[in-house]
């Protein structure tokens, strides 16, 4: 079967329709999450509320994860940008080929989601230590500038590769 790459997805996806067809064992989420579509407005399919955990193979590539599922026909699996930052595939678009040459090392390993965490909720966790970063800056740079210096704690740290 064929995935779609799309970089304008966020999560990895795969239709109930096809999860249905194929006979795929669905896993319950403790709570739907609610998805947007790219103009902000509900999904009109609904909330994903189901996940299923798949091996996905791809010359030579392996690996085990966790797609989101939600309503659909006319597709089968999308993998988005959470799929394609973790793979970093090389992508030939002339010649519509795609390389596995930069994944991680779990690829191969059969490698599982933590705690059965979908791709969203691993997304809503990364924004939140990345806005927990930005806080402990703003911080520091409250803490320079209160000693009478205002260096910018960015630029320290690239000047010196940290």
């Amino acid at each position: 079967m064929e995935a779609l790459l799309d970089s304008g997805v966020t999560g990895l996806v795969m239709s109930s329709e096809f999860v249905r067809k194929k006979g795929f064992k669905l896993k319950k989420l403790e709570r739907p999450m609610q998805v947007r579509n790219v103009d902000g407005s509900f999904n009109r399919e609904g909330p994903i509320e189901n996940t299923v955990e798949v091996n996905v193979y791809y010359k030579g590539h392996m690996e085990r994860t966790e797609i989101d599922v939600i309503g659909g026909r006319k597709w089968g699996v999308i993998l988005g940008m959470l799929w394609l930052e973790r793979h970093n595939p090389e992508i030939d678009w002339k010649m519509g080929e795609v390389k596995m040459m930069r994944c991680p090392e779990e690829c191969g390993r059969q490698w599982r989601p933590v705690q059965g965490k979908s791709g969203w909720e691993k997304q809503k966790e990364e924004e939140e230590k990345e806005e927990a970063g930005k806080r402990r800056e703003e911080k520091e740079k409250r803490k320079i500038k209160k000693k009478g210096k205002t260096i910018e704690v960015k630029k320290v740290a690239e000047e010196w590769e940290i």
